[in-house]
C-alpha cells in the first residue's frame, strides 16, 4: 500500500539565526546540528559500537547491556523475517514499559517495515481500528492483553501474533514464580498456541541474522503514531527515520551537561505513544545511556526505583510530578539524583515546578510537541534563561511562526495570538491514508498545529489554548488554559479542568472541574469567589465541580473532550421528553 508523503521543508541556518529566539539559545545549546542521515536503528548500532558493556536496560532488578540489547534485536528481526515481515510492512506492538517492548521496536526497524504502537489500553473497537487501518500483518503482545487480540482476530487480517509475558523479562528465580503467583492469583491466560500463535522465547532463539535491507531515511516511515482523542476516529502520523533520529538528537542537545553513556533515564512514560518513544527510548539510546523501566505509573514503585536505581533524568508529564509533590511521604525517599526533566503533553503549573525542585534539587523545565512532530518542537532551557508559563524556545533547526486566526495565511508580530505553525526536520511526513488531512495540515512547508499561541520579542512562545477549546461566553473569547492556571494557584486545588457549557443567556458558561489536595475541602463558593479576585469577571467559573479525580490520557493529558461530553449527556437527560 502506498500513501501521499510530503518531504520535510528543511530550515535554513542563516535564517534561523534571525529569529528572535536566537540570542535566547541557552550555553552549550547549538541552533544548528547536521543530522546523521541514518535510520533508527543507527542510533542503537552506535551505542553497542562505543558502549558495548552499559546498561541499556534495567527493569526489576533484571540488567540488560548494550551488547545483549543488539544481539536481541537482530534475534528477532531474523524470526520475523522468517514469519514473512518485509520492507513496508507494518507490525503492531501492544506493550507497556517492558525490555521486550524496546527490542520489538527497533527488530521492527531493522527490517526496514513500519512500529504501529497500540495503547494497552485499547479495548477491542479501538484495537480492531488500528489493526485494519494500519494493515499490520504481525503483532507483538503481552499474554495478558491477548484475549483482546483472540476477540477481533477474525476481523482483521493479522498473519501472526507473538506472545511474551512479564516473566520473558525478569531474572532468575522472579522469571520462575512470576507465573506461579499469576496463577494463584487468577492472572494466568490461556493462550491458544499453534502456527500463527508465537512464543517470545521460541522468536529469540532465533540466529542474530537478520535480513539486510536499505532503508531511506527521509522517505521511509519508521513509526505510524496514531493521535488520541475523545471524538472522530484517530489517524496516524506518518513519522520517518530522520524525523525520529532528530528529534532523539534535538533532546540531546537540549541537555548539554548530560555525557556519554553515564546517564540513567526513568522511562515511565508509555512508549506506544512518541513523547516516550523520543525522550524515554531514542534519546537514552542515542547516547547510550540506561533506561530504567517501569511498566506503569505507581507513584510509590517510582519513588522507591529513583531512591534504589539513581536516575539522572526523568521526562514525563505534569501529572507525574504532581503525584510526587503530594505523596504524602514523599520526604522519606532520597531523590536528589535527578538532574533534570522536560515535562510535557500538558501545561506546566509553576508551582508545581517550584516545588518538584525543591524535592530534588534537579531542574524541571516545559516543553511542548504534538504526535506529528515526533513530538518535541519547543522547550524552556534547562540551565538558562527561562518563562514562567512558557513552552520555551523552538528545538534546534526548528522554525516557528504565529497565523492569524481569520485567513491562516498572514504572520504576526510578536506579542500577538494566533494559530502556531511550525516548520523543521521533526515534521511528519503527512497522515496514513489521509491526502486530504495531510494537505490541510501541511500547508505551505508549515504544520498547522491547531493551538492557539502568542510568541514574545524574546522569542519565547506561550500557548494560549486549542482553537477548538475555545469558548465563547457572551460574545468574550475565554481560553480554559488562562484559568485553569488561575485554579492552580489555590492553595487546596492539586488539579483542575475547565470547559464551556450550554448556556442559554451567554451561549457557553465557564465550568471548572476541581481535584482537592488530600485532606483538603472546598466549597463551590470558596472557588468562585478566589476567581474573582484573580480575574475578569466574564472568565469566572459560574459552575464548580469537585471530582476525586480527572479523565487523562495514558500521558497524563486531561481529557476535556470526555468532561463535554460528559456535560452533554447529562443535559440531554434533563432535558423533558416531547
Amino acid at each position: 500500500m502506498t500513501t501521499e508523503r510530503i518531504p520535510q521543508q528543511e530550515t535554513d541556518p542563516e535564517e534561523l539565526k534571525t529569529r528572535p529566539w536566537a540570542r535566547n539559545y541557552p550555553e552549550g545549546v547549538r541552533q544548528h546540528v547536521d543530522y546523521p542521515l541514518m535510520p533508527v536503528t543507527g542510533l542503537l548500532d552506535e551505542a553497542v559500537r562505543t558502549h558495548p558493556d552499559n546498561a541499556a536496560m534495567i527493569f526489576m532488578g533484571a540488567r540488560t547491556t548494550y551488547r545483549q540489547l543488539g544481539e536481541r534485536v537482530a534475534r528477532l528481526a531474523t524470526y520475523l523475517g522468517r514469519l514473512g515481515v518485509k520492507k513496508g510492512d507494518r507490525v503492531c506492538i501492544m506493550l507497556p514499559n517492558l525490555p521486550q517492548f524496546v527490542v520489538s521496536y527497533y527488530a521492527v526497524l531493522r527490517l526496514g517495515a513500519t512500529v504501529a504502537a497500540a495503547n494497552p489500553m485499547y479495548v477491542e473497537r479501538e484495537l480492531e481500528y488500528l489493526l485494519n487501518d494500519s494493515g499490520a500483518k504481525v503483532m507483538i503482545v503481552l499474554d495478558l492483553f491477548y484475549p483482546r487480540v483472540k476477540k477481533v482476530r477474525e476481523k482483521v487480517a493479522l498473519d501472526h501474533v507473538i506472545v511474551t509475558s512479564i516473566a520473558d523479562a525478569l531474572k532468575f528465580p522472579l522469571n520462575l514464580l512470576y507465573p506461579i503467583k499469576a496463577k494463584r492469583e487468577g492472572h494466568a491466560v490461556e493462550v491458544d498456541w499453534g502456527p500463527t500463535v508465537h512464543r517470545w522465547k521460541e522468536a529469540l532463539a532465533a540466529p542474530p541474522d537478520p535480513p539486510r535491507v536499505e532503508v531511506d531515511p527521509r522517505r521511509d516511515v519508521a513509526v505510524l503514531q496514531y493521535t488520541g482523542g475523545t471524538t472522530g476516529v484517530p489517524k496516524a502520523a506518518m513519522l520517518s527515520h530522520y524525523n525520529m533520529v532528530v528529534n532523539a538528537l534535538q533532546t540531546a542537545e537540549w541537555v548539554p551537561t548530560s555525557e556519554r553513556g553515564m546517564e540513567r533515564c526513568l522511562t515511565v512514560l508509555p512508549l506506544f505513544h512518541s513523547y516516550g518513544m523520543t525522550t524515554a527510548m531514542n534519546f537514552p539510546v542515542a547516547g547510550a545511556h540506561t533506561m530504567i523501566l517501569l511498566p506503569r505509573w505507581v507513584t510509590k514503585d517510582v519513588l522507591e526505583t529513583i531512591e534504589k536505581t539513581k536516575p539522572t533524568l526523568f521526562p514525563g508529564a505534569p501529572t507525574m510530578y504532581v503525584g510526587i509533590n503530594n505523596y504524602p511521604e514523599v520526604k522519606k525517599y532520597n531523590l536528589s539524583s535527578i538532574k533534570a526533566c522536560i515535562s510535557g503533553s500538558a501545561p506546566l503549573p509553576v508551582e508545581v515546578q517550584e516545588q518538584f525542585e525543591a524535592l530534588t534539587g534537579g531542574k524541571l523545565v516545559e516543553g511542548y510537541g504534538l504526535s506529528e512532530s515526533s513530538p518535541v518542537t519547543h522547550c524552556n532551557p534547562i540551565y538558562g534563561k527561562r518563562v514562567v508559563g512558557s513552552i520555551g524556545l523552538p528545538f534546534p533547526d526548528t522554525d516557528c511562526c504565529i497565523l492569524d486566526l481569520e485567513t491562516g495565511e498572514r504572520q504576526l508580530p510578536a506579542g500577538e495570538v494566533g494559530e502556531l505553525a511550525i516548520r523543521g526536520p521533526q515534521v511528519m511526513l503527512g497522515y496514513w491514508n489521509r491526502p486530504e488531512e495531510t494537505r490541510a495540515t501541511l500547508k505551505d512547508g508549515w504544520l498547522r498545529t491547531g493551538d492557539v499561541a502568542r510568541m514574545d520579542e524574546d522569542g519565547f512562545f506561550y500557548i494560549v489554548d486549542r482553537k477548538k477549546d475555545l469558548i465563547i461566553a457572551g460574545g468574550y473569547n475565554i481560553y480554559p488554559r488562562e484559568v485553569e492556571e488561575v485554579l492552580y494557584t489555590h492553595p487546596k486545588v492539586k488539579e483542575a479542568a475547565v470547559i464551556g457549557v450550554p448556556d442559554p443567556y451567554r451561549g457557553e458558561t465557564v465550568k471548572a472541574f476541581i481535584v482537592l489536595k488530600e485532606g483538603e475541602q472546598a466549597t463551590e463558593e470558596e472557588i468562585i469567589n478566589y476567581c474573582r479576585q484573580q480575574m475578569a469577571a466574564y472568565k469566572v467559573p459560574r459552575l464548580v465541580e469537585f471530582r476525586s479525580e480527572l479523565p487523562k490520557t495514558i500521558v497524563g493529558k486531561v481529557l476535556r473532550r470526555l468532561l463535554v461530553e460528559e456535560e452533554k449527556q447529562k443535559q440531554q437527560k434533563s432535558q423533558p421528553e416531547g
